[in-house]
């Protein structure tokens, strides 16, 4: 699953490489507009729907794996 997120970052912010740290704190393209670019994308990717509260969390890979587990095994 994480490469599966890796992969979608890579294209949304436009990144030959993404780290296993990455975050909206070292990452210069995570501005807000690519943060909502991400969720759509994700949530199309794994066939998720994310709750407002979510989408304020997914500050870094760690935790975007975080949320879709979550719904995964719902």
């Amino acid at each position: 699953m994480k490469e599966q997120i890796k992969e979608v970052m890579k294209r949304v912010f436009d990144l030959g490489n993404i780290a296993d740290d990455i975050s909206q704190q070292n990452c210069d393209k995570w501005d807000s507009m690519n943060h909502l670019n991400l969720v759509v994308e994700l949530e199309e990717e794994f066939n998720v729907s994310f709750e407002p509260e979510e989408i304020a969390e997914m500050k870094s890979l760690d935790k975007i794996q975080e949320s879709i587990s979550n719904h995964l095994n719902k």
